[in-house]
């Protein structure tokens, strides 16, 4: 299969946006920054919001650094699709009336990131670089 030429570079864009607008949703949870939204007051760190601020703080770190980026959107992908059922899906069928179509879209652009990886500008590319450097030596 015959890969478009800025295909990686294209893909990196995709995986930090996607990152940086998800570490949006964990920092609201963990340091009630930027203020406002759907995310106010304190909680417990591990209560259900707690985790999700973390896996959504740290793991969208993870992804918008490019760090064990298919491992991190395995987990990502996961907590998304808990989250639609969990809080969504239970309103109503259609996700423009029961307000999961972020949660949908997080969900499947994660999956994506298991199987494409990624892209350019990635630590993960780093280290393997390296890696495979070293084993040359």
């Amino acid at each position: 299969m015959k890969l478009f030429k800025y295909e990686i570079y294209s893909l990196a864009i995709l995986r930090i946006i996607t990152a940086f607008l998800y570490m949006q949703h964990g920092a609201q949870k963990l340091f009630q920054y930027p203020p406002g939204g759907h995310h106010q007051g304190p909680f417990e760190l591990l209560s259900l919001a707690g985790v999700a601020g973390v896996l959504e703080f740290f793991g969208g770190l993870c992804i918008l650094l490019g760090l064990r980026t298919r491992t991190v959107a395995f987990l990502l992908s996961g907590q998304m699709a808990v989250a639609y059922f969990m809080f969504y899906a239970t309103k109503d069928f259609f996700p423009v009336v029961n307000g999961g179509e972020l949660a949908i879209m997080f969900c499947f652009v994660f999956f994506y990131f298991i199987f494409s990886g990624p892209g350019a500008w990635a630590l993960d590319n780093v280290i393997k670089t390296r890696l495979n450097r070293s084993k040359v030596d």
